[in-house]
């Protein structure tokens, strides 16, 4: 992916991330007043969920602004890494502010009855249902994104985007199981379908955290690019003739749109060192046309036979000889 075209990427995520806050923060309002009036212990674990989205949209669009700074001396390799970084404190707001509160809400309501306005609740399912709407809107449009960028069969590498499109596909489930579970109480006058909503509504938030969290972790500590994209650039080293053999290659994400890709390669014999410096060139060039996202390769040229001689030497060095100095 080029410059330009990876600018209009993060112009349209975030599009995306500003239409989904500003969804949730008008449903967050209208969740707490409904929830209040009605006494609603699934309709407040609604409004925690849209007050805990709004926070990590803020979070997205500070990971957005910084991730997109330049590489300097402290930080040679840029800063895509801090999209990373704010995906997990997103995980992180979903689990403590809606998940847990989520829980606190549907345990609190088992234990006691409370009292019903029926009245409120009526407005509440009302407060919901547009809910369900603006959130299956915020939900379309992060799709309509994802469609545009090769659709769902293709990985997601924006955790931004990842992000909200979790987010939205759990509340809008969120509000599906608040609706059930106030509808189940009304008709019903059982408080323990609507404890159980909340419940499930924690239990979800929970597991979409922690999903959204061990992505962001395995991102921060170094994880290597795809298996396709690294299969790719093997067998293209592998196929250049100067190349006798590929002895490994590493590749780490560096970003949604920057990998590093270092190989150690075996080059055949007889080439002087101008030859050698272009045909590293030209293989570099080669590996970023075919992984637009390989932007920082190094190749390093090594002498395969040499080196197995040098291992076996250490092998048979004194240690197994029983000779007690070395050269």
């Amino acid at each position: 992916m080029n410059r330009e075209s990876s600018s209009q990427s993060d112009r349209r995520t975030r599009v995306t991330v500003l239409v989904a806050l500003a969804a949730n923060l008008v449903i967050a309002v209208a969740k707490a007043v409904g929830g209040l009036l009605a006494g609603s212990p699934a309709l407040l674990s609604e409004a925690a969920h849209s007050v805990a989205d709004s926070l990590n949209e803020v979070f997205l669009l500070a990971a957005l602004r910084r991730s997109r700074r330049p590489a300097d001396s402290r930080h040679p390799f840029g800063y895509g890494k801090e999209r990373f970084f704010w995906s997990l404190l997103a995980a992180v707001g979903i689990f403590l502010m809606g998940g847990c509160f989520s829980f606190y809400q549907g345990f609190e309501a088992l234990g006691s009855e409370g009292s019903e306005s029926h009245s409120g609740y009526v407005a509440g399912l009302a407060v919901l249902f547009v809910a369900l709407l603006a959130e299956g809107g915020s939900l379309l449009r992060a799709l309509h994104q994802v469609r545009k960028q090769g659709g769902l069969s293709a990985e997601i590498k924006d955790p931004a985007l990842r992000t909200v499109i979790a987010e939205d596909g759990t509340a809008v489930l969120g509000v599906l199981f608040a609706i059930a579970g106030m509808a189940l109480h009304m008709v019903t006058g059982q408080v323990v379908y609507e404890a159980s909503a909340s419940i499930a509504i924690g239990a979800l938030l929970v597991y979409v955290a922690y999903r959204l969290g061990r992505d962001a972790r395995d991102q921060l500590i170094g994880q290597a690019t795809d298996e396709e994209s690294a299969g790719r650039i093997r067998a293209l080293l592998a196929a250049q003739p100067e190349i006798d053999s590929v002895e490994s290659l590493l590749t780490m994400q560096l970003g949604p749109d920057s990998t590093l890709v270092a190989a150690r390669v075996d080059l055949t014999p007889g080439l002087d060192s101008e030859e050698v410096e272009l045909v590293a060139v030209r293989i570099k060039r080669s590996v970023a046309h075919l992984v637009p996202e390989a932007d920082q390769i190094f190749l390093d040229v090594t002498d395969a036979r040499t080196a197995r001689r040098a291992a076996a030497a250490h092998e048979n060095g004194p240690a197994t000889t029983g000779e007690r100095g070395g050269t």
